[in-house]
């Protein structure tokens, strides 16, 4: 059975509430309960933070004795060299997922200090881009 987490960055933890037209109606923990359901052969943890070291110290944590990281870092994603960096420092294979398709938003969301060291990028399948990046773990 493989061992992923998902990791998740600032303000996804106002999932159901935050711009629904963008992120849906679903709280992150109402997909979570679901998508263990839908995964049995998998052992999935989920961890969120607002705040940046705090996932750099998550990543670091399980990123020598996980299968699989599932990062949503959110803004992140654009700005933070360190969480970039944090990927590139462990052997545990990274996929950077995002709920929309950043590169139909704003231009600054259009980089990603992550990107480079993941193992793949999957985005704009709303909720079910997470359900894509766990099956290309029990694919491998």
């Amino acid at each position: 059975m493989k061992k992923l987490i998902i990791i998740n960055g600032p303000n996804l933890n106002l999932l159901g509430k935050r711009e629904t037209n963008i992120y849906g109606n679903m709280t992150f923990t109402e997909f979570f309960d679901q998508t263990i359901k839908k995964f049995p052969n998998a052992k999935l943890e989920h961890f969120q933070s607002n705040i940046e070291g705090e996932l750099i110290d998550k990543i670091q944590d399980v990123g020598f004795s996980y299968d699989g990281i599932i990062l949503n870092a959110a803004a992140y994603t654009h700005t933070s060299v360190g969480i970039g960096d944090a990927v590139k420092a462990i052997t545990t294979p990274v996929v950077e997922v995002h709920i929309s398709n950043t590169f139909s938003r704003e231009e600054f969301r259009h980089q990603s200090y992550i990107s480079p060291n993941a193992k793949g990028v999957i985005l704009g399948f709303g909720l079910q881009s997470y359900e894509l990046a766990i099956q290309s773990f029990l694919d491998d």
